[in-house]
């Protein structure tokens, strides 16, 4: 009886949580004196037809290529962003060099500095580099491990393997590289799975740091498309329309964490109870 009523505890919890999407999925078909005028999800009449026209936009270009957009920052950066955040983690759990406690303190700084300090610096800084409207400003700090969080999770990873793994691969001939790929890695793989997703997640959803330095339509990424949409005056658009392009730009993010839950959760809860 307890375990049933924990059960039917959870079970309301997660209907609680997970509501506000099944309304933003239900809204979309619904129109715009529906929305305002009722919270349940369920629409009057299903018409798939909104889903056509949000793919369209109104902007000349389809969602289609607002995806391609998208994923041209978000493959790049993602890359760079695990590449270096495992190698500068590497270097700090595993290695002793000079000032290594004073740039270790630099980078738990950095994790606490908000980062619209750094904004108007990296604008007039990429501006004079000529590199404004393009993804160079959106990708490129990513390959020199820009985000404390990330080094500081995989510096933990690393530190809670025995140094015995780094010992027993030299005595095999691996050289420093090697023993990261080849033995260190496979032992963090949730967390460098974490890493990605992390940054697979903030980068589909950002919108700040596009808005700053795109200016062309044609390259704007999916959140800078969407506020295209929206009509500033709140009057002249549909906004089931908008809805159903959210719920579209929804779907890559659900399906990368829906494929690596499962390594995600696992590199989370490790790393926090060590």
């Amino acid at each position: 009886m307890k375990k049933f009523f924990v059960y039917l505890v959870l079970t309301v919890i997660a209907l609680i949580m997970l509501y506000p999407l099944l309304w933003l999925v239900g809204a979309s078909f619904k129109s715009n004196r529906e929305i305002y005028s009722s919270i349940w999800f369920m629409p009057e009449k299903f018409d798939f037809e909104v889903y056509a026209k949000a793919w369209k936009t109104n902007t000349g270009y389809t969602m289609g290529h607002y995806f391609l957009n998208t994923f041209a920052v978000i493959v790049p950066k993602t890359v760079f962003a695990v590449v270096s955040s495992v190698l500068t983690a590497y270097g700090f759990a595993r290695f002793d060099f000079p000032l290594k406690k004073f740039f270790f303190s630099m980078l738990m700084g950095g994790m606490f500095m908000p980062s619209i300090v750094t904004i108007m610096p990296m604008y007039i800084m990429w501006g004079k580099l000529g590199f404004l409207d393009s993804y160079v400003p959106l990708t490129l700090p990513s390959l020199f491990a820009c985000e404390g969080m990330f080094v500081f999770m995989l510096i933990q990873f690393f530190r809670r393997l025995p140094k015995e793994l780094d010992e027993a691969a030299r005595i095999d001939g691996c050289g420093t590289f090697r023993t990261l790929f080849y033995v260190l890695i496979p032992c963090i793989k949730p967390a460098v799975i974490s890493v990605a997703v992390f940054n697979f997640l903030w980068t589909m959803n950002d919108f700040l740091n596009p808005l700053i330095f795109i200016n062309s339509t044609e390259k704007y990424t999916l959140s800078l498309a969407l506020r295209t949409s929206v009509d500033s005056t709140g009057q002249g658009y549909e906004e089931c329309k908008v809805i159903a392009m959210s719920v579209i730009g929804l779907i890559p993010s659900i399906a990368v964490f829906a494929a690596a839950q499962k390594k995600f959760i696992s590199g989370i809860t490790v790393g926090g109870i060590s």
